[in-house]
């Protein structure tokens, strides 16, 4: 179908915006400017959170003794141990932050049925890979352990993120199939939102979808070579977990595409992949949207029914 029209009006004065010369593609600009830039879309895309909510800071520590920041989101008078949804942002390894995606946290929590942890894990070109995965699974792990003091069921546990975080979920999922000694967090879920699946090749929607809709392929290409650094390789699993040769066994999962997304070919053989070594998959195609939808809902008023689709999928996963 075509891009939603809500959407089509904003997509036409970005590219707009980009022809003339006024604004410029995150790739084109340094790494502070470009998390600038992504930060400050936040607030166009979705002004207007929930804000009936427990929200509190936390600090992560890590074996290395490094501290992340996290965020816990609980329903407001929610009593008793809550199942958890282990969230992850996006943003290339690169851009995005706890800030950034607090919207979508906000969404996610205010279902009244999960509390939402979000770890900001470090990024790169300072961070790179494999630097945001050890830092995801070192949460994952402090999570285990102070779940019972922060009211969370440890044993009712969904790994999701989006883009790049939805990556680092699956890859955790993985982990916890394969070396179930290294994370403590067995997931009963996995939430994959127009997930990065294969750096290690292009496909027909990154051609098709090079510019225009928000993410470029150009962009991507920055991305990775900022995470990869000089000691990744993009045909690691850890990085393409599609390259990955066992996917077995793994948490069932709910992956969603965006029809206009470099990322939507990937994103398909990802979930193909899943289907064919025998995981239970819920495959949704977001028809007429763009990367990075879920952070619209102020745009786009049938993103509140994705939400709610996905929160009604992750019920029945910890019920």
């Amino acid at each position: 179908m075509p891009v939603h029209p809500d959407l089509a009006v904003f997509l036409e004065l970005a590219e707009l915006g980009r022809l003339s010369g006024a604004t410029r593609a995150l790739h084109e600009l340094p790494v502070d400017q470009a998390r600038e830039v992504f930060e400050q879309a936040s607030d166009i895309l979705d002004p207007t959170p929930p804000g009936d909510l427990q929200v509190t800071a936390h600090e992560v520590l890590l074996d290395d003794g490094q501290v992340l920041a996290a965020r816990l989101y609980r329903p407001q008078g929610a009593q008793g141990a809550l199942p958890v949804i282990f969230y992850l942002h996006g943003g290339g390894y690169v851009v995005g932050s706890l800030d950034s995606h607090d919207s979508i946290c906000r969404r996610l929590a205010a279902g009244g049925r999960f509390a939402v942890f979000a770890p900001a894990y470090r990024r790169a070109p300072e961070h790179p890979f494999p630097g945001p995965l050890d830092d995801v699974r070192g949460a994952a792990n402090w999570l285990a352990g102070q779940a019972q003091a922060l009211q969370l069921d440890a044993g009712r546990v969904i790994f999701a993120g989006d883009s790049v975080g939805a990556s680092l979920a699956t890859v955790l999922a993985i982990i916890a199939a394969r070396e179930p000694e290294r994370l403590q967090l067995q997931p009963k879920g996995q939430l994959l939102l127009y997930p990065v699946t294969d750096i290690s090749r292009e496909r027909a929607s990154h051609q098709q979808y090079a510019e225009g809709y928000l993410l470029e392929t150009e962009t991507l290409r920055w991305f990775y070579q900022q995470y990869l650094g000089t000691a990744g390789r993009a045909d690691d699993w850890r990085v393409s977990p599609l390259l990955q040769a066992d996917l077995s066994g793994l948490a069932p999962a709910y992956l969603a595409v965006a029809e206009y997304d470099p990322l939507f070919d990937e994103g398909l053989a990802y979930a193909q992949a899943l289907r064919e070594q025998g995981n239970a998959l819920t495959l949704q195609v977001a028809e007429g949207l763009t990367h990075d939808f879920l952070r619209m809902s102020g745009m786009v008023e049938e993103v509140g029914a994705i939400y709610a689709g996905l929160l009604e999928w992750a019920s029945a996963r910890v019920a």
